[in-house]
Order: structure tokens, then C-alpha cells, then sequence
């Protein structure tokens, strides 16, 4: 939504891709919008959790609130380049441990309040907030120690950070910090609430008035309606004079994405992101309906298969998150190196994906330069169903007389794998996982469940087995250290304890994901390419050998759009909405 943008942007697409939505969640539809023509209608996959950007953690609020805020630096969708935005040049000096930043002149919050440098200082404070849990906090976190840059106000269009040491991805992160209004949101980070925390935390919860949702992005909130829509108004304050072109927007919220299709069909929607069984009926009525297929090549998203690795214990209960049966199968390497074997991908790019995708074995994607290919040398767990039972005897696992496998202490394998309902290609994998670990004598339990559901248990319960799931990934391998470092807010797979909880009983983290963090960290210090690419080729490595995560397939990125959508120009990093303020419709 909106330019692409650093940091945030990048970090809300992760959200959005990360969670599987981002090829789903942008759709047209004209017919609900009273048959105004010069609205573009855009749907979610479910309702916001939130109006505050700091606090997104789902691909519903990231991207109702992507058109409202903007950040200092912007991303071309098309090219990858760091562009101006609120911050009109940026200057970098003491060996790249100085940047300066200086705001357009006259910018304004779409109140018409000025937006200055105090604006700048605050969204900073914000976001290293010790109480404020930020996705970006994690990103911003230098070095060793994981200290964040100072900040400095020189004048009211000119901020100034210093870094202790070389970060090549801070540009990219701070770029992209969504800037907040001061005079809305000042008090509630200074104030608060009976537990010592700052009142910020349910500061733009849903039941704010959207009047007081101020923002700097082309476009405004005027109706939020649960469960059915958000409409938006063009922002009379955008900097970017005459923009956008098209008057308002609106995202419908819908759940059923056969409901989509048929709505593309019947020629109420202007876009459409196509699931890989859309292809070929559509296809053949591009011509004779008036929209074009774009295919901006694999997606970014990784999707994959985690197991919670897990081994503490609930503060509160004292009861382990996962079976410890169960935890020591998933925290047995050769065990998660059996079941990668053993799992048919190129079946999957077939059947599921019809052709219209490819393997995948890397966090970074395969557009990334720091990407290391197979060809290189990365390992990769290829189909081979003998070489799967082979490790798990070899790990003390038997078969019974009915060909199912049980561990050391007779105690059958089987576990619950889950991914979140209303996503067809994800529950066609599970079905397929399914079927792959019944050929090495392993019972999956598969369900999808709702999506909020979902969420909670990876999020808050901690109480999960295995998930398919997927993550938005980036040129910038550091864009996913909130999800490798060992404290990460997404360290999902073995989450420790966050902000204002209890320590967890028994937690640990593995040597080799210290590892990892380690190799991000001297990835994100080096400013050479060469050597980047040579710390970031060891941290793709490291993550193949130890599989906290198996990855799956990547979906070709292909996008139907309206011929009456002028100004599109789709990527496979921006998507086709990436440059919404210059798109037009025609007349």
C-alpha cells in the first residue's frame, strides 16, 4: 500500500507475506462501494486488531493502517533503491556511524498541525520504549550488546542518529519508522496506567474515533465498519501535491477467497491475486473480461513447516508447552531432517501449485544478491523417503509390525500440525504433509484453525505442536531478526519470555541458534558486499543444518489487474499496489 517503504513498510509486509496473506489480501470491488466508480476497493482477509502501527502484529492492521503512515525514506517497488520521502535527503558521514535527516519543508499531519522534528524524536522514543513491543525495536538493536543509535534533534526539520558501530541495514530499518503525531500520542507514552505501563499500549485501539487517527499517507480512515469494511478518503495534506489521483479506497473484509474469484469474475473487482488453480480459468478470459495476468516471478514469502522447540514450562501452571514426549522428537535434528526428506515438495509444486511454482530452501529470497543457491552449495533435503526412515532408525526409532513408527520408549509418533483457516493452498499442503509422513510411519493430526486462534497459541499460549506457516522476507537478510534472534519478538519457534511476562520455567535456547544470532549480527556490522554475502551465505547454512524451520515452495507472484487501473507496475518486492498515490483510474 503506498510506496513501498523501509523498515516499517518492509516490516508490515513481512507481517502481511509473513503470515500468508499478502499474494490474498488486495482485491477490488466496485459493486459495494454504491456504484462509485472513482473509489478503488481493496479486501482483507479479517478485521483489524488495532489502529496503532507500533503495535501491529497482524496482516489485517498493517494493511488498513499501510496507506495512513509514512516514514523518512521511501522504496522504489520496482528497483529496490532507497528514495526520498518525508525526509527530502540524508547525509552520512564518520564512517557511516552519522546520518543526518532533513524533512521536506511544510510538511503537515493531516490535521494540518506542522509535522517537525519533535514528530521524528518521539516516533524514536516510541519504538525503543523499554514497555512498547515493536517488531522494529528487534531491527534497530545494534551489535553485540543490542544497543540502539542516540538521536538528536539539530533543528526543526534536522534529526541527527549516531551508531556505535557500522549497521549497514540501518537505513532500510530507520527509513521506514512510521512517523507519529506528538500532539496526539505525547501523553499517552508519558502517561501511565495502573500496572506502570505507558498508556500508549491501548492508545488507537478499534473504538477510537477515527477522527483523531492522524497520519501523513495519501489517504485518510473516515469508516470502519467490523466485519465488513473501511472506507478511506484522499488526505487534503499529502505532501505530495495532487495526490493521489484516485479520490478515495476502500478494504473490504472478507473471508472466503472463492467469494473473491467469483467477484473478479462477475467484473466487480479491479485486482486480483491469483491462487495457483485460478490460473488457467482465468487465463483464457483476459482478453474478453479486459485485465492482464502479470507474474512478477516467486514470491518472497517463505512458507514453511516449524515445530515448537520449546522446552519450558507455563509460569502460571507450571505444565510444559509442549508433550515433553513429543518435545524431544521435535528438539531431535535428525528427526526434523527425516520428516524434510520425507516430505514430496516437487509433488507439491505440481499438484497444489500447478507448475506455477518453485522449491524453496533459503530465508532469503532467491532475488535477494545475498542469496546462496543449492548450485552454491547450501544444503538442501531432497525427496527420498529411504534416506528419512534411515536417520530416524539411526536415531533410535523403530518400525512396529503395522509399519508405524515409534520412539526409544514404544510410544507411537504422532503429532498435530495446524495452519490457519480460509488459506486453501496452505490446507492442500498440510493435506499433502499428511500424506508424506504416513509413507515413514508418522500419524499427522491436520487441522486449520481461526486465524486469531491461531496466533494466540504461537503468540501468547505457546501451546503448539507444528504450523504451516509463512513470513514476508526481504532483500535485507536483517529484516528477519526479530525472528532469529534468540529474543526476538518472532522467535517463534522457541519463544522466551517478552516484555512485562514472567520468566519461563526451564527455557533455553540451542548453541546453534545463538549461532545464527551471532551471524546476523556480524552480517548487519559489515559494510563490505563481498563479505556480507560470505557471513550471510554461513547464516542461510546454519539454518539449513539445524531446521528450526522446512521450507516448502515458493508461489509465483502472478496478479490480474483491470485494464481500467492505469499506472501499474508490479514486482515481485513491491506486489502491483506498491505506488497506490500514482496509480489512476480511467474515466
Amino acid at each position: 500500500m503506498g510506496r513501498s517503504r523501509t523498515g516499517a513498510g518492509s516490516r508490515l509486509l513481512m507481517m502481511v507475506l509473513g503470515l500468508g496473506l499478502c499474494a490474498l489480501l488486495l482485491m477490488g470491488c466496485q459493486s459495494l462501494t454504491g456504484g462509485r466508480r472513482d473509489r478503488l476497493v481493496l479486501s482483507l482477509l479479517g478485521d483489524p486488531k488495532t489502529f496503532n502501527p507500533v503495535l501491529v502484529t497482524d496482516a489485517g492492521s498493517g494493511a488498513v493502517l499501510s496507506p495512513i503512515f509514512e516514514g523518512l525514506l521511501s522504496v522504489d517497488g520496482v528497483t529496490g533503491e532507497l528514495i526520498p520521502n518525508l525526509a527530502e535527503q540524508w547525509k552520512i558521514s564518520d564512517g557511516g556511524k552519522r546520518i543526518e535527516f532533513i524533512l521536506r519543508p511544510g510538511l503537515q499531519w493531516s490535521d494540518g498541525v506542522p509535522l517537525t522534528a519533535d514528530d521524528v524524536m518521539f516516533s524514536f522514543a516510541v519504538i525503543t520504549h523499554p514497555r512498547v513491543p515493536s517488531s522494529l525495536r528487534d531491527v534497530l538493536r545494534i551489535g553485540e550488546n543490542r544497543v540502539f543509535p542516540t538521536l538528536t534533534k539539530l533543528d526543526q526539520r534536522r534529526v541527527v542518529f549516531q551508531l556505535p558501530e557500522t549497521f549497514a541495514p540501518f537505513l532500510r530499518a530507520i527509513g521506514g519508522m512510521e512517523v507519529l503525531p506528538r500532539h496526539i500520542l505525547g501523553d499517552a507514552l508519558k502517561n501511565t496506567n495502573s500496572k506502570g505501563e505507558p498508556q500508549f499500549l491501548q492508545a488507537w485501539s478499534l473504538q477510537e474515533p477515527l477522527a483523531n487517527i492522524i497520519g501523513t499517507g495519501p489517504y485518510l480512515m473516515r469508516t470502519y465498519r467490523p466485519g465488513e469494511r473501511v472506507i478511506y478518503d484522499r488526505n487534503p495534506n499529502y505532501w505530495k501535491k495532487g495526490q493521489p489521483f484516485i479520490n478515495g479506497m476502500v478494504f473490504q473484509i472478507l473471508e472466503n477467497l472463492d467469494t473473491w474469484l467469483l467477484r473478479f469474475r462477475s467484473r466487480e473487482l479491479d485486482v486480483y491475486s491469483l491462487r495457483p488453480e485460478d490460473f488457467e480459468l482465468l487465463k483464457i478470459a483476459e482478453r474478453r473480461d479486459r485485465f492482464k495476468i502479470y507474474n512478477s516471478g516467486p514470491t518472497t514469502t517463505q512458507l514453511f513447516l516449524m515445530y515448537n522447540l520449546n522446552q519450558g514450562r507455563d509460569p502460571e501452571t507450571n505444565r510444559p508447552f509442549v508433550d515433553p514426549i513429543k518435545s524431544r522428537w521435535f528438539n531431535s535434528l535428525p528427526f526434523r531432517q527425516a520428516i524434510a526428506h520425507a516430505i514430496n515438495r516437487p509433488r507439491m509444486v505440481d499438484t497444489i501449485f500447478r507448475g506455477l511454482g518453485e522449491l524453496q530452501n533459503s530465508p532469503i529470497p532467491p532475488i535477494s544478491p545475498y542469496y546462496l543457491a543449492p548450485e552454491q552449495g547450501l544444503k538442501v533435503y531432497d525427496y527420498d523417503l529411504e534416506r528419512a526412515k534411515k536417520l530416524l532408525q539411526e536415531a533410535g526409532f523403530r518400525y512396529d509390525a503395522q509399519g508405524r513408527l515409534r520412539d526409544a520408549d514404544n510410544n507411537e509418533v504422532r503429532f498435530t500440525v495446524q495452519t490457519n483457516a480460509g488459506n486453501t493452498v496452505r490446507a492442500q499442503v498440510g493435506s499433502q504433509i499428511k500424506e508424506s509422513l504416513e509413507q515413514i510411519g508418522i500419524t499427522v493430526d491436520f487441522n486449520a484453525i481461526d486465524f486469531n486462534v491461531l496466533i494466540e497459541k504461537m503468540d501468547r499460549s505457546k501451546q503448539w505442536e507444528a504450523i504451516i506457516m509463512g513470513f514476508g522476507s526481504s532483500v535485507e537478510p536483517h529484516s528477519l531478526i526479530n525472528l532469529w534472534a534468540t529474543d526476538g519478538n518472532l522467535h517463534i519457534f522457541n519463544q522466551g519470555a517478552k516484555l512485562g511476562e514472567p520468566a519461563i520455567p526451564g527455557y533455553e535456547s540451542a548453541p546453534w541458534e545463538q549461532e545464527i544470532e551471532a551471524l546476523m549480527i556480524a552480517g548487519a556490522r559489515e559494510v563490505d558486499e563481498a563479505k556480507r554475502r560470505q557471513i550471510y551465505a554461513q547464516y542461510q547454512q546454519k539454518i539449513q543444518e539445524n531446521l528450526p524451520l522446512t521450507y516448502l515452495v515458493a508461489q509465483l507472484s502472478l496478479t490480474a489487474v483491470r485494464d481500467r487501473l492505469e499506472g501499474v507496475r508490479p514486482s515481485v518486492l513491491g506486489g502491483v499496489l506498491w505506488n497506490i498515490d500514482e496509480l489512476k483510474l480511467a474515466e
